[in-house]
């Protein structure tokens, strides 16, 4: 019975420690770098993804904040279903703040991590003059209220239904317009490398 009960969970982690290492090679991070991000030590984490330790909770949870992926994710058996389709859950990311906004990643998974979408919302007070800029394109889709999309030649005023496409690398900044705040979605393509979704916006 104790080999029926071992087989399983050594399974388990070698699919999670091939999950992880791939994860980190997308981003294009060595073990030292994931670890100034995670605050787990090196040598943790090479084993882990050896498939040769077992995880904490708290590992889980960190591992998948820096990755920006639910944990049921990194667990999951791996099948073909979930590398076609990685689902979501209402609730299963809780909202950030970054660069004053608020915002909650809704993307990533298993194999698909060449797209980070994001759901937004941009205070009626935002004051940020800063320009964002990163490889790959983005497209956002206004859900409510008037956005302003500058860059540091032009500016564009998005009204609800609106949407815009653009090269990333273009220095560009969000506003909400009037007296509202405004909510958007947006959709990056990532280049691998250590993009974070606060590097979006």
């Amino acid at each position: 019975m104790a080999a029926g009960i071992d087989r399983p969970l050594e399974q388990i982690l070698v699919t999670l420690g091939t999950r992880l290492k791939s994860l980190r090679s997308q981003h294009g991070w060595t073990l030292e770098q994931l670890s100034k991000r995670t605050k787990l030590s090196e040598p943790y984490l090479s084993r882990l993804e050896g498939g040769t330790r077992q995880p904490s909770l708290a590992a889980l949870i960190t591992l998948g904040q820096v990755y920006n992926i639910p944990i049921l994710t990194l667990l999951d058996d791996g099948d073909e279903q979930s590398l076609r389709c990685a689902v979501i859950r209402a609730g299963s990311a809780l909202p950030r703040s970054a660069n004053g906004l608020s915002y909650r990643p809704i993307s990533g998974g298993g194999a698909l991590t060449n797209l980070q979408a994001i759901a937004i919302e941009i205070p009626a007070n935002r004051h940020y003059e800063k320009f964002n800029q990163h490889e790959g394109e983005e497209w956002l889709y206004v859900l409510s209220g008037r956005v302003k999309l500058v860059f540091e030649s032009e500016e564009h005023l998005l009204e609800a239904g609106d949407a815009a496409h653009f090269d990333a690398r273009t220095p560009h900044r969000l506003a909400a317009d009037g007296k509202r705040g405004a909510e958007i979605l947006l959709v990056a393509s990532v280049v691998p490398g250590p993009s974070l979704p606060l590097n979006l916006i």
